[in-house]
């Protein structure tokens, strides 16, 4: 009976230090991504209003477009692509956040934006 025993300890061992490695793996992973996030915090100087495409007024189709823009260490959007929203709204939505300008940072920053388009009523 004490062989069982100890075979089953040495398994809770290893799950418990498997545990650990995950834990560890995560924190690094999380202290790693930290840095790239605080870039992520670049504020808005200037902002363009997106135009409503005229068939999507027609629709009534409106919402929230997420987007990813690339900034410059001046400030100028040199990349926009659309992570989530309505195809119709995701063009004019980048044609007005490449227009937009941004605080001057120490490097170029990949910025999370919105742009909400409410419907005509």
């Amino acid at each position: 009976m004490n062989h069982i025993r100890v075979e089953n300890h040495r398994l809770g061992s290893g799950l418990v230090e498997s545990r650990i490695l995950q834990g560890a793996a995560l924190a690094l992973i999380l202290a790693i991504a930290m840095p790239v996030r605080a870039a992520d915090e670049r504020a808005v100087k200037s902002r363009v209003s997106p135009v409503y495409p005229e068939i999507a007024k027609r629709m009534k189709i409106g919402g929230a477009v997420k987007l990813e823009a690339t900034v410059d260490a001046q400030g100028k959007v040199t990349d926009v692509k659309t992570i989530t929203g309505n195809r119709m709204l995701a063009v004019a939505a980048e044609d007005a956040v490449r227009q937009w300008k941004f605080v001057p940072g120490s490097t170029d920053a990949s910025v999370s934006v919105e742009v909400n388009f409410a419907p005509p009523q």
